[in-house]
């Protein structure tokens, strides 16, 4: 009978265990794209004259601007 409890507390600690440390290293992933976003407006400047396209730095402030948005709100889902 003990065995039973002693397996089932693994378990539930082993699930408690998994879930904090998923929203724990979402949270340290989100703060680390915020500090180091993956775009900077150099790298969109060569991108734009690859695709063929003469940036302006209105443009490539929009471009930046909308980026920078997207990564302070979270996915929402759409309906």
């Amino acid at each position: 009978m003990s065995t039973i409890w002693v397996v089932l507390i693994a378990i539930a600690a082993l699930i408690v265990g998994l879930v904090i440390g998923f929203f724990i290293a979402r949270k340290t992933m989100m703060n680390y794209l915020k500090k180091n976003p993956p775009i900077n407006e150099q790298m969109l400047r060569t991108m734009m004259m690859q695709m063929g396209q003469k940036p302006s730095q209105k443009k490539i402030n929009q471009m930046m601007k909308q980026m920078n948005q997207q990564m302070e709100t979270p996915n929402k889902k759409k309906k």
